[in-house]
């Protein structure tokens, strides 16, 4: 029974109370909306569910267990030695959850004392193999936590990014704790060979957040992860390596978690040195157009996936991609060409009379979608897409059809 459903059932259990009835209810509902998103969670009895902005704020399953492997690969000590690690945002615990597998003690820190509630019951379940190690939950905010702290193997945060008013905002020194201000106390609490890890909104610019982070007396390499699930990017994460000057080439890392193997690694100066092979004119019907994966393109590889996989770039400005042959395992969208043309009042045009349903793409190109899609008296749907997009300076259109091997 769904939630809504036995939310009407108030009658048949009158020997709740008030508060007992919300807590039944939360814990459906919670049970109900994260199942899929956390399964490990969902399969522990007795397992608590905090409240809906909680339980839709939190990261999912899959997202938790690649910033853990991250931590794995990295960390040089294990749980069995005097590892430590601390979760300065901790949330409904489920970052914590699966990082605290890797260390020895956890403290988990939270100003929240519901979800410190819920966090304490929830740590004591132990029939989960190597779920939960030892943590300590401390109901406290991440700056006056860190006044008697010592130092950690791994510090974890995830600002919160909402302002006084519940307003979204994404720059670094407006959330909270603002990670810009705490950057040198968060540096004096990590071991010689500690990490720091940030968890941060998706919609962040990466470039910019990294100059804001930097500290002059104390220059950080900080490796980025641009995580995505089912081509939507859920969070960037930033891990630093050393809190000592370092000469190392930090790498970026783009990454769906619902692709196998679809991992892109590099580096910004692989970037900046990266030649991409202009489009050619006349490839002809039935060449192959590409698009990269979001969490490619918000990594900025726009040049480098082109000479990696030996493709042409549309424009300097448009993220598209062509080849005559079909490139395999693309990390991406992938159409096969149809017709094209730079003059929409010839035969392109005399397509609409043909096609009367698509899918009306738009990349670096003078009209909207709705607007092209108006034009071209298209609607929605079907197998046929029509993108539009500029290519060598020129606003082109592309009769295309999906490509899947």
């Amino acid at each position: 029974m769904s939630v809504a459903a036995l939310a009407l059932q108030r009658n048949k259990y009158r020997h709740l109370s008030d508060d007992e009835w919300r807590w039944f209810l939360q814990q459906v509902e919670g049970r109900e909306r994260t199942a899929d998103k956390l399964p490990t969670f969902a399969s522990i009895p007795d397992w608590w569910y905090p409240v809906r902005l909680s339980c839709e704020q939190c990261s999912s399953e899959l997202t938790a267990k690649y910033k853990a492997s991250i931590i794995a690969k990295s960390q040089q000590l294990t749980a069995n030695s005097r590892s430590t690690m601390v979760d300065l945002t901790g949330g409904y615990g489920v970052d914590t959850y699966f990082l605290s597998e890797h260390f020895a003690h956890t403290d988990y820190v939270e100003q929240n004392a519901e979800l410190c509630r819920i966090m304490e019951h929830n740590k004591g379940l132990r029939d989960t193999g190597d779920g939960f190690r030892e943590i300590a939950v401390h109901n406290s905010t991440a700056e006056n936590f860190l006044l008697t702290a010592g130092q950690y193997d791994l510090i974890f945060l995830d600002p919160a990014r909402r302002d006084s008013h519940g307003g979204k905002v994404f720059r670094l020194e407006d959330c909270t704790p603002n990670v810009v201000e705490l950057m040198p106390t968060l540096l004096q609490h990590l071991t010689s060979e500690g990490r720091l890890m940030l968890k941060l909104s998706p919609m962040l610019d990466i470039t910019q957040a990294i100059k804001t982070l930097a500290v002059s007396y104390l220059p950080l390499a900080w490796d980025v992860h641009v995580v995505a699930i089912k081509n939507e990017v859920k969070e960037v994460l930033l891990l630093n390596h050393n809190p000592s000057p370092v000469t190392r080439v930090p790498s970026i890392t783009a990454i769906d978690l619902s692709k196998k193997d679809q991992a892109f690694v590099f580096t910004r100066e692989e970037e900046s040195a990266a030649n991409s092979l202009p489009y050619r004119e006349g490839l002809g019907v039935g060449f192959f157009l590409y698009e990269p994966n979001v969490a490619i393109l918000k990594a900025g590889a726009y040049k480098l996936i082109a000479q990696r996989f030996g493709l042409r770039k549309l424009d300097i400005n448009t993220h598209l991609y062509a080849s005559d042959t079909l490139v395999h395992d693309f990390p991406g969208r992938v159409w096969r060409i149809k017709e094209q043309s730079t003059n929409q009042q010839s035969k392109i045009k005399n397509q609409k009379s043909k096609i009367t349903n698509a899918n009306v793409l738009v990349r670096n190109y003078p009209l909207t979608a709705e607007q092209l899609k108006k034009k071209m008296h298209l609607r929605d749907g079907g197998e046929k897409y029509l993108i539009g997009a500029r290519v060598n300076g020129k606003p082109t259109l592309f009769w295309a059809q999906r490509w899947s091997e």
